[in-house]
């Protein structure tokens, strides 16, 4: 009797797009399947965040240049929902994965480290772009917002996802446990955001926090999304148009580099 010969191992080409498009799938069902958690919680945060601050002024008119306060605000909340998302996404998928020991499932399959980067990456800027799409919805039923240069607010609100995506993702190759990504949050997220001038404008700050603004990466996201709607920057806009490119690029080797030597994800 001759036995069947085994099937021949199937080539996937240069790019495994069948891999590649199964991982993105997972990511976003991952975030979809619990919607409720996932995007609706975040937009009625941002907008109690944003109804504090207008309760809190009362029927003050307060202006930052010759923009009404409340809407300089928005797009601030805007960009911290969408990037505080996109962290959380590829974070906790990758930190539940280590500590449930099923990361395994991931590495084994015929996925080069881009490609594992890239779907990771795609998932969590697709979740920070749902979320912001939904909150800024939301706050336009509020308060009706202008968009005079929507280029920016489309590169900025992608790059910014993606940042924060890379970030969660590296974050959460280094975490071994829960404890070590909120470290990650509460000593790196959540500084940066605070001096990112959400809330403000950094010309308000004393030279030294003003100096500090600039050489954080943060400022730079939020200050051309805001551009893209108020038509006023802090900053120089095309500088934060190459600060976010770089930085995402680093950060893309760096989780790249994770994922190609097995850094903490290999016994």
């Amino acid at each position: 009797m001759t036995l069947p010969l085994p099937p021949m191992p199937r080539n996937v080409g240069s790019v495994n797009w069948i891999g590649l498009w199964t991982l993105y799938a997972r990511e976003v069902r991952r975030f979809i399947k619990v919607h409720q958690q996932t995007v609706w919680a975040p937009v009625v945060t941002t907008l109690l965040y944003y109804a504090v601050f207008a309760l809190s002024l009362g029927s003050a008119v307060r202006m930052v240049g010759a923009t009404p306060y409340l809407e300089f605000l928005a797009p601030g909340l805007i960009m911290m929902a969408m990037v505080q998302n996109a962290f959380a996404n590829t974070s906790s998928s990758v930190v539940i994965a280590k500590v449930q020991g099923n990361i395994v499932d991931i590495l084994m399959p015929p996925l080069s480290p881009m490609e594992l980067v890239s779907g990771f990456v795609l998932g969590g800027v697709t979740r920070g772009i749902v979320v912001g799409l939904v909150t800024g919805l939301a706050i336009w039923a509020v308060i009706p917002m202008h968009m005079p240069h929507p280029g920016f607010v489309v590169f900025h609100a992608v790059m910014a996802s993606m940042l924060l995506s890379l970030l969660g993702l590296v974050g959460g190759v280094w975490s071994e446990k829960f404890d070590n990504i909120a470290a990650v949050t509460n000593f790196v997220v959540t500084p940066l955001s605070f001096l990112s001038g959400t809330f403000y404008s950094v010309d308000t700050l004393p030279p030294v926090f003003w100096w500090v603004a600039h050489f954080d990466p943060f400022f730079y996201m939020i200050d051309g999304f805001r551009y893209g709607f108020i038509g006023v920057s802090d900053g120089a806009r095309w500088l934060g148009v190459a600060v976010m490119l770089g930085v995402n690029a680093s950060l893309w080797w760096l989780a790249w580099r994770m994922f190609k030597t097995g850094y903490k994800l290999k016994a």
